[in-house]
C-alpha cells in the first residue's frame, strides 16, 4: 500500500489513476450489457477487454513496492464483482430470471446506493487511498445514476388505460389493484378515487419496464409504449424507402398487420422489420443512413454486424461518458432489423440471415432462410395508420414462422399469467393456445 513516506502529490496521482480505472471499467461493462439486452451473447473479445479493465484496477489498488495489500484486494475485487451484479440485473432480467435477480432489477435505479454504507466503512477501515478514490468514484457514479433517474421520472405524462388494458390489469390482479402495484413496484400505475391512470414514460424518462409488466405479469403493453413503437416504426419505415431498401415486417409485427388488421398485437414488445442487402446496398451503407437519420430525429441507433442485426431504439442518443448507461435500464422500446441475404440452399432460392426466428427452416450454409418467391417482389399492407412493406405473400410468410398463426399463442408469458390471459380471450371470442 502507500505509505506515509509518499508524497502528497503521489498520493493524489495514485487517486486519480485508480478513479480512471475505474471509470473506463464501468464504461466498459455498461456497454457490454447490450447483448444481453438484444438477446444475444457477448463476445470473447468484449468480455476479455472489460475483464481486462478490472483486472488491472484491482492490481493498481492492491499492489504496492511493499507488496500485496490483501484487506485491499479483497474488497476491491469483491466490491466490483457485487456492484456490477447489481448493474447488470436489469439486462439479465430481459430473460426469464431468478427472483433475487427480478429483485434487484426492480430496484435498478437504487440498488446500487445500498452498498454505500459497506464502501464508506470499508474506506474508513483500510488506509488505501487508491481503495478509497475507487469507492469514492463508483458511489458517486452510483448517486448521479440515481438522482438522474429521480428527476426523469417527474417528466411522466397520464395516459388513459382503454377498456382491454383495464380489464386485463384487474384479471391479473384478481381485483386488489393497490396490491397489485405494490407487490410488482408498478411505479407507473395511478390509482386515484377509483380512476385508473398510467403514467407514461417519454423521451426525457426512462421506459417502462414492459419485459416485467407484459412478460412476467401478463399485462398489455402500456399505451406509452404502443405509441412509441407507432413512431418508431413510421420512423423505419420512411427512413429505409428514402433509402431505397427492400425491406418488409417481420415475425410478431407482421403476425400484427395481418391477424390484427394493422395494429399491434396487444403484448407487442418490440417491433421487427427485415432488409434485404443486395447490389448497391451494403452493411455500411445501410448502417451509415440508419444512424444519421437516427441521430437527426432522436433516435439510438446499436449495430451488430457479426450477428447481422441493427437495432434501433425510442429514446435519443446521449453523448458520451452517459451513451452506454442506457443499457441499465429494466426496459425498452425498439425495433429488431435482421439482416438478409439472397442464397441458395439445398436447390432453392431463399432470403437467408443469421439469427433464427420462429420455425424458420436452417440452410444449408448453417444461416436460417425462406423461399424467395414468398418475400419478393414485396407487397403493402395496412399497418398503423400507414402503407409498410410486408412479403409478397404474407400469410405464407406467417405459417413458415408460426404454423397455424390464426390462433393466439403466448410463447413470452408466463403460465399462471397466460392461463389468466386465456380466459380473457377467449371470453372476447378469440380462442387461445397455450
Amino acid at each position: 500500500m502507500i505509505g506515509v513516506e509518499a508524497s502528497p502529490a503521489t498520493q493524489v496521482i495514485a487517486a486519480l489513476t485508480a478513479s480512471a480505472l475505474y471509470a473506463a471499467t464501468y464504461l466498459s461493462f455498461v456497454r457490454l450489457l447490450r447483448y444481453p439486452r438484444n438477446w444475444r451473447l457477448p463476445s470473447l473479445s468484449a468480455c476479455l477487454g472489460t475483464g481486462a479493465l478490472a483486472a488491472l484496477t484491482v492490481a493498481l489498488v492492491s499492489l504496492s513496492p511493499d507488496g500485496i495489500d490483501t484487506p485491499a484486494l479483497a474488497v476491491s475485487a469483491g466490491f466490483i464483482a457485487v456492484l456490477f451484479y447489481i448493474i447488470a440485473a436489469p439486462a439479465i432480467a430481459f430473460r426469464p430470471a431468478r427472483r433475487h435477480i427480478e429483485f434487484l432489477a426492480k430496484h435498478g435505479d437504487t440498488a446500487g446506493l445500498w452498498l454505500l454504507g459497506p464502501a464508506l466503512l470499508a474506506g474508513l477501515a483500510i488506509p488505501n487511498i487508491r481503495l478509497q478514490a475507487v469507492l469514492g468514484i463508483a458511489m458517486a457514479i452510483e448517486l448521479t445514476w440515481f438522482l438522474r433517474q429521480r428527476r426523469a421520472g417527474r417528466r411522466r405524462r397520464l395516459y388513459t388505460l382503454n377498456d382491454h388494458d383495464l380489464s386485463v390489469l384487474e384479471t391479473q390482479a384478481k381485483g386488489d389493484l393497490v396490491a397489485f402495484r405494490r407487490r410488482h413496484g408498478i411505479r407507473e400505475l395511478a390509482l386515484s378515487a377509483g380512476a385508473v391512470s398510467w403514467r407514461g414514460c417519454g423521451k426525457g424518462t426512462s421506459p417502462c419496464p414492459f419485459n416485467l409488466y407484459v412478460n412476467r405479469l401478463g399485462l398489455n403493453t402500456s399505451p406509452c409504449c404502443r405509441e412509441h413503437m407507432k413512431d418508431l416504426s413510421h420512423h423505419i419505415a420512411s427512413g429505409l424507402r428514402e433509402m431505397g431498401v427492400v425491406h418488409w415486417l417481420e415475425g410478431g409485427t407482421l403476425l400484427g398487420a395481418v391477424r390484427e388488421k394493422g395494429a399491434l398485437l396487444v403484448w407487442e414488445d418490440d417491433v421487427d422489420i427485415s432488409v434485404l442487402l443486395d447490389g448497391e446496398m451494403t452493411w455500411d451503407r445501410l448502417a451509415a443512413g440508419l444512424a444519421e437519420r437516427g441521430a437527426r430525429e432522436g433516435y439510438f441507433v446499436d449495430l451488430f454486424e457479426k450477428k447481422g442485426f441493427i437495432s434501433i431504439s425510442f429514446d435519443p442518443p446521449k453523448p458520451w461518458p452517459f451513451r452506454w448507461e442506457r443499457n441499465r435500464f429494466r426496459g425498452e422500446i425498439r425495433a429488431d432489423i435482421a439482416i438478409y441475404r439472397q442464397a441458395t440452399s439445398f436447390g432453392e432460392a431463399v432470403l437467408e440471415r443469421r439469427s433464427h426466428k420462429g420455425a424458420m427452416p436452417a440452410t444449408e450454409s448453417g444461416g436460417y432462410g425462406v423461399p424467395r418467391e414468398i418475400v419478393l417482389p414485396t407487397s403493402t399492407v395496412r399497418f398503423l395508420g400507414g402503407d409498410f412493406a410486408c412479403p409478397n405473400r404474407p400469410e405464407a410468410y406467417l405459417q413458415l414462422l408460426y404454423g397455424d398463426f390464426a390462433k393466439t399463442e403466448y410463447t413470452y408469458i408466463d403460465a399462471g399469467p397466460a392461463e389468466a390471459r386465456a380466459r380473457i380471450d377467449a371470453a372476447a371470442g378469440n380462442p387461445p393456445v397455450l
